[in-house]
């Protein structure tokens, strides 16, 4: 005959086992973070990589012991040290093995035994271009796909705010001026429907701001650099190199684009020559992708209608540069990123690949460190 326990501490064993079971389980909402932007996993198990071993040292750029306890409830035995500043950093990562933070190339040389860097943004172009992370077979992953809700609304409302003249009309504001007039009239002021967005860069972001087109009805049309693929509400995806073909037909270009050598300069004097005069081009992608010399004289030439820039090169714009006061143009300060919800997606990308990590799992958002992304 087996003696049974009372029903209360049955429970309770079963509680405490359930808790010890959820430190290793992917929570759910890190399950409904992957679902809803479309997180990729490598089709490599972390455990499978030359260089993995169970990290005894994790520095985290952070100034919050709570993140720092609430990121080891799934590293259990692993020492969590926070850094709130660069030089915090450099001090701690010298004997760990892994870095919650940001590309920050000084740092990632400084921690010789380094094997993973998880990168809090979407860009890295600075740890892909130095051959660093390459040469000591570091794993990157980064914080692709997680800004496109803020990012593609920043990207739809530059255009909405470029197409209604609210730059012009801000200006009058300033200025305690009602003036209805505007230079080129009513019919420079199109509606959304059934007008043509070029999306160029189709990847997580790209694709969120070609839905929320869409979803305004417009037309939309993409490149990417990786395949035809894409999205219903995409009507087509070209190649990289199809790009010159499609800027003819575009009422408004969007660049998603990461920084590479292939997109470096990309938008340059033939680009802006060949898009319509009507026509609007934001960028959310990054400022060297442009030629700023280039874009200013097509503005000045009237080669495009205006241009909404969350990213500039040089970033920042010196105070007397000629872009702050041309006609047609927004200038955001490098914020398209910024949501109420974009930093707890970024803490729980980062607890999730910490999880991943330590229990040798596929990690999520990978950097291809040859490709650049």
């Amino acid at each position: 005959m087996h003696l049974k326990l009372p029903g209360l501490l049955a429970i309770l064993l079963a509680i405490i086992c359930l808790s010890l079971d959820d430190a290793h389980a992917q929570s759910a909402e890190a399950a409904d973070l992957i679902s809803s932007l479309g997180l990729r996993a490598s089709p490599t198990a972390s455990r499978d990589l030359p260089n993995w071993r169970k990290p005894a040292k994790i520095v985290v750029l952070t100034d919050s012991q709570q993140r720092i306890d609430w990121l080891a409830e799934v590293a259990p035995g692993v020492e969590l040290v926070a850094a709130a500043n660069s030089e915090a950093i450099l001090r701690e990562i010298s004997d760990a093995q892994v870095f919650l933070g940001f590309c920050l190339l000084p740092a990632i040389k400084a921690g010789t035994g380094l094997t993973w860097v998880q990168s809090m943004s979407a860009g890295v172009g600075g740890c892909t271009a130095d051959s660093t992370l390459r040469d000591r077979g570091i794993l990157l992953t980064n914080a692709q796909r997680l800004y496109g809700p803020a990012m593609s609304e920043h990207a739809i409302g530059l255009l909405l705010a470029l197409n209604r003249r609210f730059d012009h009309f801000i200006r009058q504001q300033a200025k305690a001026r009602q003036d209805r007039v505007l230079a080129h009239g009513d019919a420079a002021t199109w509606e959304l429907p059934g007008r043509t967005m070029l999306v160029v860069g189709l990847g997580g972001i790209g694709t969120e701001v070609a839905r929320k087109a869409s979803a305004l009805g417009m037309r939309v049309i993409a490149t990417r650099n990786s395949s035809r693929e894409g999205p219903d509400f995409v009507e087509y995806v070209g190649l990289a190199d199809e790009l010159m073909g499609l800027v003819p037909q575009a009422d408004a270009i969007v660049n998603v684009t990461p920084l590479t050598p292939a997109t470096t300069g990309l938008f340059d004097a033939a680009f802006f020559k060949a898009m319509k005069a009507t026509a609007y081009f934001i960028n959310i992608g990054r400022g060297r992708s442009v030629v700023t010399a280039d874009l200013v004289a097509a503005l000045k030439n009237n080669e495009l209608a205006g241009a909404g820039l969350d990213v500039t090169d040089p970033e920042p714009l010196p105070a007397d540069h000629e872009l702050w006061t041309l006609p047609g143009v927004i200038i955001t300060p490098h914020v398209s990123a910024r949501s109420d919800k974009s930093g707890r997606r970024r803490w729980v990308l980062v607890k999730e690949n910490l999880r991943r990590y330590i229990a040798g799992e596929p990690m999520l958002s990978v950097v291809d460190l040859e490709r650049g992304y």
